[in-house]
Formats: C-alpha cells, structure tokens, sequence
C-alpha cells in the first residue's frame, strides 16, 4: 500500500514539473518574440555615405542588436547600375538582421511605408555654381521627394536630412510633407557634435566617451556654434568643466571653433572625397538616440524645428542641445548664454533666415 501511495505521489509531482516546465517554455517563447521589422530608407544610397550607411544600418548600429530592419534604397537613374551593386553586396554579407533590400530609382516605391527616412541624396555645389542655383536643385528634389513621403510613408515617419543645405532641405521637405509631424523632421548636426568631442578629447588627452555635452548652435555649415561653456569631462576627481581643463579661452574660443566647422573641408583635402565614414556613423547616432533615448545627464545636437527657445526665430530648422525619450526629442532649456555665445548664435540664425528666404524664391 505504501508502494502504491508513493508512486501516486511521485506520478503527481512529475505531472506539476511537466506542467511547470510547459508553462515556463510558454512564457519564454513571449519573451523570446522577434520585434517587427523596421522599414528604413536611405536616399543617395549608391553614393559614398549611402555605401558607408547602409552596412551600418543591417548590422544593428542604427538601431539595436535586436532590431530587424527592411532597406529601401533610392537613387538617380544614373546610378542604378551602382545601386543594384550595393544591393547585392548587402545580401552577400548575409546581416542576420537584413530582412529585405529594394533598391529602386522609383521615389514613390521607395518610401512606401518607411518608418525612418535618411535623406543622404541631394544635388551637390560645383565650381562655378551660384549659391541660388544648387538651392534651386535642391529644393526641386526635396519637394519631389517630401511628396512621396507624404503620401507612403508611415505615419508615424522619422527623417533625418543629411544633403547639404541640410537645415533648408529639412525645411522645404517639411512645408510639402505636412501631415508628418514637424517633430519629425531634423537635420544632421550630430556629425559636428562629434568632432567637437574629438576635438577635446584629442587636446586633453581623455577617451571620447569621457566627453560630454558640447553644443552645436544653429546650421551645418561654417557659421554653426561649436559651444564647450556646458561641457564636462569625467576624471577621476568626478565631472569637470572642460574650459576649466583645457584652460585656454583663446583656444576654446578661435582654433577649437574653426577647426570644427573647416573639419569637413580639411577631410576633402585630405583624402579627396567628402567625410563618408564619419557622416554615416553620426546619421546612426542620431537616429539610434532619438529612438532608443539618450544617457541620463547627457545631451545631444540635433537641427530641429525652433520653437523660439533660446531667441532663435520660430519656423527655422536650428541645431539646439536635445534630450531623447521615448522617440520624442526636448530642447535643453535654462542654459546660461553668454555675450559671445549670443553673437555666434545669432549670426548662424541669421544664415538660416537668408536660405529660407533664397529657398522659398526658387519655389515661387
């Protein structure tokens, strides 16, 4: 009788860890769900930063080591042959993060339901060229293309403008694509935000990573602000004001500013083609903080839609400090500005107002 009890026993404890482990196994398996594929496009993707991008964007640097993505590329019929190349490269790598690739000339097939736009593609200053004629190439194909977002991409789209102008791009793409949100819309400063942390950590000799909260003020070109009066390095004495390490204002105030807004121009010198590498990983960086959200306590450079922070005219694509949560961006409010800072500032807004003003002459 006893025998029979126990191997009751023993038959009723295997059948509650059988349905422990069944229910274990099942709970896994939701935890366990692969996320749905992320659509992301990348305009020029047959150009240099586009080649440099798109392997990037497979192999999970944009936006997560779990993040599986689809890739639309679009580019010039010229460049079609080129684009076909780099579509079968990216399968020949075999990114186990590669859903899908469609490489096309078609701006409407493109962006059928992209989630986020990298708008590396656009018409280029040449020698001789006046500034009002690439402005009007450029607002032709940002109109073009900002229709076809409008109308296939998701509703919830995110755009990065990469192609220079690219705050007036971000602009003119935004006044022909209304129904996405004009948080929506940014442009690529982040790329200058980190060499303005090159910069420092070259001169004192510290690990990028210890640098943080540089500010570029205003448009990606020669008259954007490169700011350190807000950034801190971290030692082991704790956080430390970086003019207070560097200790020489006259550095931080003339060299420091123009070699960060020449260092695009001193790269095509150098190498004879523009800053592929550095442009592609910056896009990365911007879109994976502005999805996936930015340290605690550190801010980041975007060329947002001003909303009047800082005295910066409303309706300007401007680079201001952000923090990211959540998918959404916030300017940093409450910095203290300085007199000199106040003129640098100013004088990039004052930039951005003449191209908005030369864009909309070339639309009209």
């Amino acid at each position: 009788m006893e025998h029979i009890e126990l191997l009751q026993k023993s038959l009723v404890v295997l059948i509650c860890v059988s349905l422990l482990w069944r229910i274990v196994r099942y709970m896994w398996s939701f935890l366990n769900v692969e996320k749905e594929p992320v659509t992301v496009l990348v305009t020029g993707a047959a150009g240099q930063i586009g080649y440099a991008l798109v392997p990037m964007i497979a192999r999970g640097v944009m936006l997560g080591p779990d993040q599986p993505v689809i890739l639309h590329l679009l580019d010039i019929e010229p460049a079609a042959e080129a684009l076909k190349g780099v579509k079968m490269e990216l399968i020949d790598a075999a990114f186990p993060l590669l859903r899908g690739v469609v490489a096309t000339t078609d701006a409407v097939e493109a962006c059928k339901d992209v989630n986020i736009a990298v708008m590396v593609g656009g018409f280029p200053r040449k020698e001789g060229m006046e500034r009002k004629d690439v402005m009007s190439r450029n607002v032709s194909i940002y109109k073009a293309q900002a229709s076809a977002l409008e109308q296939h991409a998701a509703s919830d789209c995110k755009v990065l403008v990469v192609a220079n102008p690219a705050n007036t791009n971000a602009l003119i793409l935004k006044e022909f694509a209304p129904s996405i949100p004009e948080k929506n819309i940014t442009c690529l400063t982040r790329l200058d935000h980190n060499r303005a942390l090159g910069q420092i950590s070259e001169k004192l000799f510290v690990h990028v990573v210890d640098v943080k909260n540089v500010i570029i003020w205003g448009n990606h070109s020669s008259t954007q602000y490169p700011d350190v009066n807000h950034a801190t390095v971290t030692t082991c004495d704790g956080q430390k004001p970086v003019r207070e390490l560097v200790a020489d204002d006259n550095w931080l105030n003339t060299e420091f500013i123009t070699t960060v807004q020449q260092r695009g121009a001193a790269i095509i010198k150098a190498r004879k083609f523009s800053s592929a590498l550095s442009a592609a990983s910056a896009a990365c960086d911007h879109i994976r903080d502005w999805v996936l959200g930015t340290p605690k306590g550190t801010w980041v450079s975007m060329g947002v839609y001003s909303d009047g922070s800082y005295g910066i005219q409303p309706g300007l694509i401007y680079s201001f400090p952000v923090t990211c949560e959540k998918g959404e961006w916030s300017i940093v409010q409450g910095l203290k500005i300085d007199t000199f800072s106040r003129e640098k500032m100013d004088k990039t807004a004052q930039e951005l107002i003449e191209e908005k003003t030369l864009a909309y002459s070339c639309l009209n």
